[in-house]
């Protein structure tokens, strides 16, 4: 049983043991033959690229020419933003997530049109305007000056403002020329708590380009660590492409790579080595991201699904339930700083929580007759689940959605 009061938990354990601490009159909300569950945390993912999901061929660089970059452009439009925000949001709510690391676009608006419908829902994000100032449509581009006012000014509007978190970000090396990833430096250092995101070593085609446009960096990564991008709460879509001496570089530094399989898998950009990346002798943060639009799907679980499938094509261990459910929850919250705050079920931790049913389609239900343990029924749900098994999702300790057959 879990008790909330003001969007915390205040008790939780035994029904037997905490219905005392109820206080009177108070409703309560029953969900038999359920799980429950810290919401979810989406490490890496894209709100502009919801339009484009699900978008035929093409590798990592060709296909943010043909289908993101025109997508983005839409975003000059405010009420586009918000529109697409809105709907974004309530997406992520129906799949169980409750805080995402999120990308909007290099327009201002773009991020206020997130941050408010986010405080609007009173769930906890991290967010931030895109910085690009070279090999972007010109109508995507900012200056390395402009970049960073836009940035300190949403910065000083939205970061820390009730449950928002501003994160730095520049796409990635390809679209920032090296003032623009200096500026961007100074600004993630300008204040405790911020975050950064970009992108890093995606696909060999990317890698080697940025090789030709920073000859004098030793890796892809050293071109991050140059700008003072590299550190406690930097956030890594993708990392690929990374060796031995990076996992090294992420482990003493404390930063975080979110690994993205859905979109890795539909662009054909490679296989993330997740155990190489947790090695127990320097294990390295790893969340879980969805990455639409070039990712297939917002639901974790699904996600959940393709990194069991991406372990076993690397050869290594294969991904336990155990252990994606906690990149999922615990872990990316302790990978993104935040375990303080979400990820966990426990007295004083903000109340978030995804309610999951693990009979919610007729083979799920006929599935888990037959699981002998948590576990095995952990793994029924992320191999077969999918937003349908999202009984409820709670935020700051209110019900925000609900399947349709319960009604709110």
């Amino acid at each position: 049983m879990l008790i909330m009061q003001n969007g915390k938990i205040t008790h939780c354990g035994p029904y037997t043991q905490t219905h005392q601490f109820l206080p009177a009159n108070c409703p309560v909300t029953h969900y038999p033959d359920s799980l429950i569950s810290a919401g979810f945390i989406d490490t890496h993912v894209h709100y502009p690229q919801l339009p484009v999901i699900a978008s035929w061929g093409d590798e990592l660089l060709a296909w943010l020419q043909h289908y993101v970059f025109p997508a983005e452009s839409r975003f000059a439009d405010k009420t586009f933003a918000s529109a697409t925000a809105k709907a974004f949001l309530t997406e992520l709510l129906h799949n169980g997530t409750t805080t995402a690391a999120v990308y909007c676009t290099v327009h201002s608006h773009s991020v206020d049109a997130f941050f408010e419908e986010s405080a609007r829902l009173g769930t906890r994000m991290i967010a931030g305007k895109v910085l690009m100032d070279r090999n972007a449509p010109t109508a995507l581009q900012d200056t390395a000056q402009q970049g960073y006012a836009d940035s300190a000014a949403l910065i000083a509007r939205w970061h820390g403002n009730g449950r928002q978190l501003y994160a730095v970000t520049p796409r990635f090396a390809l679209t920032s020329t090296p003032e623009q990833l200096e500026l961007a430096g100074t600004l993630f250092n300008s204040q405790p708590g911020l975050f950064m995101q970009t992108h890093l070593s995606e696909t060999q085609q990317e890698c080697a380009e940025v090789k030709r446009l920073f000859p004098n960096a030793s890796s892809y990564l050293d071109v991050y660590d140059k700008a003072g991008l590299v550190g406690p709460r930097a956030l890594f879509g993708h990392g690929i492409h990374l060796h031995e001496q990076d996992f090294q570089h992420c482990h003493t530094t404390g930063c975080m790579l979110a690994h993205c399989p859905t979109s890795n898998l539909f662009l054909g950009s490679g296989l993330f080595k997740l155990f190489d990346a947790k090695a127990p002798h320097r294990p390295v943060h790893v969340g879980l991201g969805t990455d639409v639009g070039a990712g297939t799907s917002l639901s974790l679980l699904a996600t959940m699904g393709e990194a069991y499938k991406v372990s076993a094509l690397t050869g290594g261990p294969k991904l336990h339930a155990l252990q994606a459910f906690w990149l999922a929850t615990a872990g990316a919250a302790q990978s993104l700083h935040l375990s303080h705050k979400i990820g966990t079920l426990a007295v004083g931790m903000e109340a978030d929580l995804c309610v999951l049913n693990p009979k919610a389609t007729p083979l799920l239900a006929q599935r888990t007759q037959r699981s002998q343990s948590i576990a095995d029924a952990l793994f029924a749900l992320m191999i077969l689940g999918d937003d349908r098994c999202i009984e409820a999702t709670w935020v700051n300790g209110h019900c925000v959605y609900q399947q349709p057959h319960k009604g709110l």
